[in-house]
């Protein structure tokens, strides 16, 4: 996988994850909501991204590929 399809998947993950807690929960769960929509909005705008850094350090700084996927030679 990807560090791009990672970070897609996370925010996917969080979007669901506080819908589901605001339908269960409580309504304040759409906070959670609104932070992934303003980071993605500001990522796309500067170009900084917390959730990649973070991917980066923890599952990407040994090698060039993804987590679990082989480099493959021509």
């Amino acid at each position: 996988m990807t560090l791009e399809n990672s970070i897609r998947m996370l925010a996917g993950t969080l979007i669901m994850f506080s819908l589901a807690m605001y339908y269960f929960v409580s309504p304040w769960w759409l906070l959670l909501t609104a932070f992934v929509g303003f980071n993605l909005f500001q990522s796309s705008l500067t170009g900084l991204c917390p959730a990649e850094m973070i991917f980066k350090k923890l599952f990407f700084s040994k090698r060039g590929t993804g987590a679990g996927e082989s480099k493959q030679t021509a």
